[in-house]
């Protein structure tokens, strides 16, 4: 694994109203690894918004994710099992306005898929949130990805940022539908690593953080480097790797 070379800038509120935002998006998957470790990643990523992906959806999950936050110095904010696994925790520097969860339909014989949203604010800028979770199939994966953009676009937020586990890489048709209209976080600024499958092994980008246009994207990538977060417990905490922002966000 590189190394990072610099630091992201902090999370600050500058003194026209706009917002530097830290976004986390990560899969747990479930939290069947080492939830210490995990948490300690969270933590040293020192995120606003974590865009979860696989967040626990049966027995006690509720209990179990806000565990994961606490731990990580965070809050829930929605989703979990009424978004299918997508999620978003916050930091107390934000000021929620609205949350929905979405359940995208169901194909038969494949896993549910939903979408866990929010509009928040920081200082004077207002922000849509959105965390997916795209289908292992093609076909339902590209009919998704227009899914999320109509709901994108029904959030009636100028300035969006939107992440998660695509199960495909840049050069797919899906992630390539995203890019069109949406900033790929990575690309518009890359900082950190690229691959996020497999920590033991990165080879693929799958994951993925999305801005509007509007929204500068100061650095994005894996946060290796970044203190406090160790190699080690990259590899124990789950089985993808996380994709840290740093997002300045307009003043409404």
């Amino acid at each position: 694994m590189a190394n990072a070379t610099e630091l992201l800038p902090g999370s600050r509120t500058e003194d026209d109203g706009s917002a530097v935002v830290r976004v986390l998006s990560y899969n747990i998957r479930s939290l069947r690894d080492d939830t210490a470790a995990l948490a300690r990643v969270i933590g040293a990523c020192a995120p606003d918004l974590v865009l979860v992906q696989e967040a626990p959806r049966f027995f006690r999950w509720r209990k179990k994710l806000a565990r994961l936050a606490a731990a990580s110095g965070l809050v829930v904010l929605t989703g979990g099992a009424t978004a299918a696994g997508p999620a978003i925790l916050c930091s107390l520097r934000a000021t929620v306005e609205r949350t929905e969860d979405v359940l995208l339909p169901l194909t038969p014989g494949l896993h549910r898929r939903g979408l866990a949203t929010a509009v928040v604010r920081f200082g004077g800028a207002r922000l849509g949130v959105l965390s997916c979770h795209l289908s292992l199939q093609s076909d339902e994966r590209y009919v998704q990805g227009g899914l999320l953009l109509d709901r994108i676009a029904a959030m009636g937020v100028e300035h969006v940022v939107a992440g998660g586990d695509l199960n495909e890489r840049p050069g797919g048709r899906t992630f390539r539908r995203l890019a069109e209209g949406l900033q790929d976080c990575w690309e518009t600024a890359p900082w950190g690593g690229e691959h996020t499958s497999t920590p033991a092994d990165p080879r693929r980008r799958i994951d993925a953080v999305f801005a509007s246009p509007g929204i500068e994207v100061l650095g994005c990538g894996v946060p290796l480097g970044t203190p406090g977060v160790s190699e080690g417990d990259l590899r124990a905490a789950t089985d993808h790797l996380p994709v840290l922002a740093a997002l300045r966000v307009p003043a409404a």
